[in-house]
């Protein structure tokens, strides 16, 4: 885990920047933040090296390129104490973008997208319950996505 760090007004503004729009041009928010281009690198950098930016991706529309169901499943393990062997075994399927381990009734959370039910159907139980351990699992299929966002920067503005 990242140690947290202290951010100023401006960093605050560079990340609102690169959220909003990750190819910005380091100049163009030079100029909105009122500071040269060098000095937008060198928070940058700092910014990177300290783990509070973690990179910068294309987000793709997953049905646009036909996966069109998306699913949550909450999955329980025999024995928690294989969280680990388990987590790499999910990793290894590729419809699963996301793992979290988890409290209450499961261990475990994956979001996945497939092309259809029989896709979702194949993956379930061709794959995920082929993983040893595995006692239960529960599927949600998302009907649409209301919302996705980034962690909102001005949350806590505390100094």
């Amino acid at each position: 885990m990242a140690a947290k760090i202290s951010i100023d007004e401006i960093d605050r503004k560079i990340l609102s920047y690169l959220v909003n729009n990750a190819r910005m041009p380091f100049l163009e928010i030079a100029r909105e933040c009122g500071i040269s281009g060098a000095a937008i690198h060198q928070r940058v950098k700092k910014l990177e090296d300290s783990g509070v930016i973690l990179g910068s991706k294309v987000i793709i529309d997953p049905k646009a390129i036909g996966y069109d169901v998306c699913a949550i499943i909450g999955i329980r393990l025999f024995d928690p104490s294989k969280n680990m062997e388990s987590l790499e075994r999910l990793k290894a399927i590729p419809e699963i973008v996301e793992c979290h381990f988890i409290t209450g009734k499961y261990n475990i959370l994956t979001k996945l997208f497939c092309r259809d039910n029989e896709h979702l159907m194949h993956t379930i139980f061709d794959y995920i319950y082929q993983i040893p351990g595995i006692s239960q699992t529960e599927t949600f299929i998302s009907l649409t996505e209301s919302f996705n966002r980034q962690v909102d920067i001005n949350i806590n503005n505390e100094e």
